[in-house]
């Protein structure tokens, strides 16, 4: 009896279900937040979203997602972020700003912001759309080692995993990390910037993407199964080489594809998906890239 007992204890954590509708708030209704809040919506949460769009307020609303219209840093200390900010759920979708020369220091100095405020609120719980960019561009990556201060790709790579140690340092609340790789699906794809280009480098670099429908059931998974204080990749199984990708996408799409040179491939960044998988005990939708080309 006493083994059983303590066997029963063990998997208690691993099992427990968020069954309960919760209150959650999406700060960023982008291609990924908005299809998110409405998801979440249908599971029987109530969903407060942010936009910096007057435009996207009405859209909001008939989606029956309560609106905010807010734009960081400059709301940072205005009455409209604490309503925001009154549920139980944080899904904090701010990427950093493209072109920003000094993005090691604004984008951790602004998460620290939202992180304050998140701290005086009633929120417990901030689940951060982070990045696969905080790895180094060559070798394989998983979640418990690899990423460490000095060591990401690009600026902003180091900039975003700043703000991951900032949201896990605050004892105010839990927090969750997703390291999304590329997004992609449906209007959004890659290879339609990249169509007819010429001389491309890296022919055989692979590829770390993940499709719009996995990164929500991903996030609606750790929900779920109450997953905080954890570190995901959330990357799809297949690493096809960029040259067999974006010829396959180009074609599929009826688009010129983009032509490569025969130079080496420096970058061969594979990110690993087990913990996912294991721990959420999650398949994927879109397992290959290379087969789905939504």
């Amino acid at each position: 009896i006493q083994h059983l007992f303590l066997f029963r204890v063990q998997l208690l954590p691993s099992t427990r279900m968020k069954k309960t509708p919760m209150k959650i708030s999406v700060l960023g209704c982008g291609w990924l937040g908005f299809p998110l809040a409405q998801h979440l919506l249908k599971q029987g949460h109530s969903i407060k979203g942010s936009t910096t769009s007057e435009g996207k307020i009405s859209i909001l609303s008939q989606a029956d997602i309560e609106p905010y219209l807010l734009s960081l840093p400059n709301d940072i200390d205005s009455d409209k972020l604490n309503p925001f900010l009154e549920s139980d759920i944080l899904f904090l979708n701010i990427p950093p700003a493209r072109g920003d020369k000094n993005v090691t220091e604004s984008y951790p100095s602004l998460i620290k912001s939202i992180a304050d405020k998140v701290a005086a609120s009633s929120i417990k719980w901030v689940i951060f759309a982070s990045s696969t960019s905080v790895y180094n561009s060559n070798g394989g990556f998983t979640e418990e080692s690899d990423a460490k201060p000095g060591s990401a790709a690009r600026p902003s790579g180091e900039a975003v995993l700043k703000a991951e140690k900032t949201l896990q340092n605050h004892s105010s609340f839990s927090s969750t990390i997703i390291r999304f790789g590329g997004l992609y699906g449906y209007e959004r794809h890659p290879v339609r910037y990249l169509a007819g280009k010429k001389n491309m480098k890296e022919p055989a670099k692979p590829i770390n993407l993940i499709h719009q429908d996995d990164c929500i059931r991903i996030i609606e998974a750790i929900i779920k199964q109450d997953k905080q204080n954890e570190i995901y990749n959330a990357v799809s199984d297949g690493h096809p080489p960029r040259q067999e990708f974006y010829r396959a996408s180009a074609i599929h799409f009826g688009l010129e594809p983009p032509e490569f040179d025969d130079g080496p491939t420096e970058s061969n960044r594979v990110v690993s998906n087990r913990k996912l998988k294991e721990e959420l005990n999650y398949r994927f939708r879109y397992p290959n890239p290379l087969d789905h080309t939504a």
